[in-house]
C-alpha cells in the first residue's frame, strides 16, 4: 500500500520553498474573537529561522470566519455563506495585522494574498498569481493566504484551507507543504475510535486502502478532516511536493517536526521541477507556435528564458498564459511553454530587443517571451507524470 514504517529523518531545512498552512483551531479563539497572541509569536520565531536559512516561506492561515464572526454578534454555530463571507471580511484584517505585528519583531514584512479557485485554474490569472508570489519571496516578505471568502460562492471556494495550500504549494513549484492541525498524522483507522489503530510515518503513493484509512467526512460539513488531508497530499505529491501532517498545538511545531515528533511524512517520486516540466510538455493542449532561430533554440538548450529578439515567426490565436509549441526553422518541436503575451502582443515585440517592448506596446510588460520557469525542453520531459501542478 506504498507505506513505510521507518526510514531516514525529514527535516523542514532540506526544504527551499516551504508552505505552512495553519488550521483555525490554532489560529483562532472563537469564543473572543482573537488570534491566539502567544502561539502565533512562536511561530513567528520559527519562521524568522527558516528565512535566515534562506528558506522561503509562504503562510496559508485560516482564521477569519472564526476571529470575525464575534465582532458582528454572529450567533455560534453553523452559518449561511453570506454570514461567513461577512465574518471573513472583518476577520481577515485582524489576521493579517497579527501576522504582521508578530513577523515585525524580526523585521519581516508580511503580505495579503486572497485566491479564489478560479485563480490557479483559469492560466493567465494562475500566472499572476505565481508571478506575484513570487515575486513578494524575492524580496524577502512572508505572504500571508487565505481564501477570497467575501468572493467566492460555493461554486468556485476551494472549500478549505488544506486543499487551497496544495494548490499554492503546486502553483508556486514549492517543496515541501507543512499542514499544522489538531492531529499527529495519518492512522490506519481513527484513534479516537479504534484503541488497536496503528501511527504511519511514510506514505509514497494515495492508494485506495490509504485514503480508507481517512474514514468519512462528517456530516453537515465540507471541510477539514483527514479526508481533505489526504486530498491535498494527492495534489502535492502530483506536484513533486513533499507534505507532511502534524499537531501543531505545541509551542514550536516545526522544531517538533524536526526533532523527529510524531508527524505523517507524504514522500512524492518527482522534483517540483520536474513535475511541472512534465505537466506543460504533455497535459495542455497547445494553442500557437512561436518558431525560433538558431542562436534563441542554444539559448533554451542552456537553460536560459526565451527572448523576443529569437523569435522569427508566430502562428495562432493564443492568450497570456496559453501553451504553445516551440519550433526550430525547420518546423521540428523542441520545446512548450507558457507564453507571457498573447499573439497580437507578441507580433508585436518579436525579433526586438527587451528593452524596446515598452515602447512597442505602451506598457511595461515581462522581458521574456516564455520564462525558463514556465517552458519545458520536449527531451527533459520525454517521460513523467501529466497531472497539473
Amino acid at each position: 500500500m506504498s507505506v513505510a514504517r521507518s526510514g531516514k529523518q525529514h527535516k523542514l531545512g532540506d526544504g527551499k520553498r516551504i508552505v505552512i498552512k495553519v488550521g483555525s483551531a490554532l489560529m483562532a479563539d472563537e469564543s473572543k474573537g482573537a488570534v491566539r497572541a502567544d502561539w502565533l509569536a512562536n511561530l513567528a520565531d520559527e519562521i524568522a529561522k527558516l528565512k535566515a536559512g534562506g528558506r522561503d516561506v509562504v503562510m496559508v492561515s485560516s482564521g477569519a470566519i472564526a476571529v470575525g464572526r464575534l465582532h458582528l454578534g454572529l450567533k455560534p454555530g453553523k452559518l449561511p455563506l453570506e454570514e461567513k463571507q461577512a465574518a471573513a471580511a472583518t476577520g481577515q484584517i485582524r489576521l493579517a495585522h497579527a501576522y504582521q505585528e508578530a513577523l515585525a519583531r524580526h523585521d519581516i514584512t508580511v503580505a495579503q494574498v486572497l485566491l479564489t479557485l478560479d485563480d490557479t485554474e483559469e492560466r493567465r490569472r494562475y500566472l499572476n498569481a505565481r508571478n506575484t508570489i513570487d515575486t513578494l519571496l524575492k524580496l524577502g516578505a512572508v505572504p500571508v493566504i487565505n481564501e477570497n471568502d467575501t468572493v467566492a460562492t460555493n461554486e468556485i471556494r476551494f472549500g478549505d484551507n488544506d486543499r487551497l495550500a496544495a494548490r499554492v504549494a503546486a502553483m508556486i513549484s514549492a517543496d515541501t507543504l507543512v499542514l499544522l492541525s489538531t492531529i499527529d498524522g495519518l492512522y490506519t483507522a481513527d484513534p479516537n475510535v479504534d484503541p488497536g489503530a496503528t501511527f504511519i510515518p511514510e506514505v509514497r503513493e494515495i492508494t485506495r486502502e490509504i485514503s480508507g484509512m481517512a474514514g468519512n467526512a462528517l456530516p453537515g460539513y465540507s471541510s477539514g478532516g483527514m479526508v481533505t488531508k489526504l486530498v491535498a497530499a494527492e495534489i502535492a505529491m502530483s506536484a513533486g511536493c513533499r507534505m507532511v501532517i502534524a499537531d501543531g498545538r505545541k509551542d514550536a511545531p516545526l522544531s517538533a517536526i524536526d526533532a523527529g515528533g510524531l508527524a505523517t511524512w507524504f514522500l512524492p517520486s518527482d522534483s517540483p521541477r520536474s513535475a511541472r516540466k512534465h505537466w506543460i510538455a504533455a497535459s495542455l493542449k497547445a494553442m500557437g507556435s512561436l518558431t525560433l532561430d538558431d542562436g534563441a533554440i542554444g539559448a533554451l538548450r542552456s537553460g536560459k528564458s526565451l527572448l523576443p529578439a529569437g523569435v522569427i515567426a508566430i502562428d495562432g490565436q493564443f492568450e497570456r498564459g496559453d501553451a504553445v509549441r516551440i519550433l526550430a526553422q525547420d518546423g521540428r518541436e523542441v520545446a512548450r511553454g507558457l507564453v507571457a503575451y498573447g499573439a497580437p502582443d507578441a507580433k508585436r515585440i518579436m525579433g526586438h530587443k527587451s528593452r524596446e517592448i515598452e515602447d512597442l506596446l505602451g506598457y511595461r510588460g515581462r522581458d521574456v517571451m516564455v520564462h525558463r520557469d514556465d517552458l519545458a525542453l520536449l527531451e527533459e520531459a520525454a517521460q513523467g507524470p501529466a497531472t497539473s501542478p
